[in-house]
């Protein structure tokens, strides 16, 4: 079996994390890999915001909280968090779920865990979060798809089993 087909099987999502900040040179390889991802028309509408300072990943940490509407760490701990958001024309939502993915999948190759954490789309349609996107310069007309948390595994992780009845060949 090929590598790229062996990390798409056999990845996890990561839950637990070593404090140590990912290399940028992983972080780099990632972002290129979301960078890569499809979009319709080529319009190519995702943008990252690459997290690694304790402060803003805490904030970032308890608005997405806020929103689920309980008191717990939804990043896991996780030393990073990249924001996936997309400018909204053409697919921009199948667009930023693609890079997101592709993300996800070369996170776990690099030796590191990742995970899709939700509700990026209401914290940056909060007042604090949009003051957030300006502090950054992003202005154009951008919603989030979601926070992909990164960083070195702590334990192993585990790949999940598949249901069965999902494929029908016709």
């Amino acid at each position: 079996m090929n590598e790229t087909i062996k990390t798409l099987i056999t990845r996890g999502s990561c839950k637990e994390y070593k404090p140590d900040k990912p290399k940028k040179e992983d972080l780099d390889l990632v972002l290129q890999a979301g960078l890569k991802a499809p979009s319709g028309m080529n319009i190519q509408t995702p943008r990252f915001v690459v997290i690694q300072n304790d402060d803003v990943i805490a904030k970032l940490s308890k608005m997405n909280a806020k929103v689920m509407g309980a008191d717990i760490d939804p990043f896991y701990g996780a030393p990073a968090v990249i924001a996936v958001l997309v400018k909204k024309e053409c697919t921009y939502a199948y667009d930023g779920t693609l890079a997101l993915g592709n993300m996800l999948n070369a996170a776990y190759s690099l030796g590191m865990g990742a995970r899709w954490i939700h509700r990026c789309k209401e914290v940056f349609e909060s007042e604090e979060g949009k003051a957030l996107l300006k502090e950054w310069g992003l202005e154009d007309d951008v919603e989030g798809v979601g926070f992909c948390i990164i960083g070195y595994p702590a334990n192993e992780v585990p790949t999940q089993e598949i249901k069965e009845g999902r494929v029908f060949y016709v």
